[in-house]
C-alpha cells in the first residue's frame, strides 16, 4: 500500500505538497489562525479556542501574540511559560516542539520545509519536511529565521536577525546570518 503525502510527510520523506488532504489541513489552520488574529484585544485567555484545538500539543499558559501564522498547527508543541510575541511564523510541515520558558521575539520564523532543489520535481511541489526543536529557557531575538533540522539546546541565546542554519549547543549564544557563537571578550 502506498502512502499519503500526508503519511510521508510525517515521516520525513519527500512529498507533494500540492495534494487534497494537506490542502484541507492547511485551510482548517488558516482558519483557526483567522480566529486568533481576529479575537478582540482583551478577550478571556491568551489564544482562540481553534488555535489552542489545532495545535499539536499546548500548555496552558503558552501566549501567542496576534498576528500569527502556521502552516499546519498540528506538527507544533508548545511547553509551559512558552511565549510567541506578535507576527511569529511557523511553516510546521515538521514537527516543531518549543521547551519551558522559551521565548519567541517578534517576526520570528521557523521553516520546516526543505524544498527540492531541482527545478522540475520542485514545480511538481516535491519538500521535504524537517524538524525543529528548540530546548527550554530559550529567548530568540526579532526577527531571526530558525531552518529545518535545526536542535537548539536550553538556555541559548539567538540574536535578533539572525539565521539559523546548523544545531546550536545548550548554553551559547549565535548572531548573524549564518548564525556563529558570538565570542566572548576575556577584558
Amino acid at each position: 500500500m502506498t502512502a499519503s503525502e500526508r503519511e510521508k510527510m510525517a515521516m520525513g520523506e519527500w512529498y507533494s505538497c500540492l495534494d487534497d488532504e494537506l490542502d484541507r489541513l492547511r485551510l482548517t489552520a488558516r482558519e483557526a489562525v483567522h480566529q486568533h488574529n481576529t479575537m478582540p484585544p482583551g478577550e478571556r485567555g491568551n489564544m482562540a479556542p481553534a488555535l489552542r484545538a489545532l495545535l499539536g500539543a499546548v500548555a496552558d499558559d503558552v501566549v501567542i501574540e496576534a498576528p500569527f501564522h502556521c502552516s499546519y498547527g498540528i506538527n507544533i508543541r508548545l511547553s509551559a511559560r512558552v511565549y510567541l510575541n506578535a507576527g511569529c511564523t511557523i511553516l510546521d510541515s515538521g514537527t516543531v516542539t518549543i521547551g519551558e520558558g522559551t521565548m519567541l521575539g517578534p517576526s520570528v520564523q521557523i521553516y520546516c520545509a526543505e524544498h527540492h532543489k531541482d527545478a522540475v520535481l520542485r514545480s511538481q511541489g516535491l519538500e521535504v519536511a524537517r524538524l525543529v526543536t528548540i530546548g527550554a529557557d530559550v529567548w530568540i531575538g526579532g526577527g531571526a529565521i530558525i531552518l529545518g533540522g535545526v536542535t537548539i539546546g536550553d538556555g541559548v541565546i539567538v540574536g535578533a536577525g539572525s539565521v539559523v542554519t546548523k544545531d546550536v549547543p545548550a548554553g551559547a549564544t549565535v548572531v548573524g546570518n549564518p548564525a556563529r557563537p558570538l565570542r566572548h571578550s576575556t577584558t
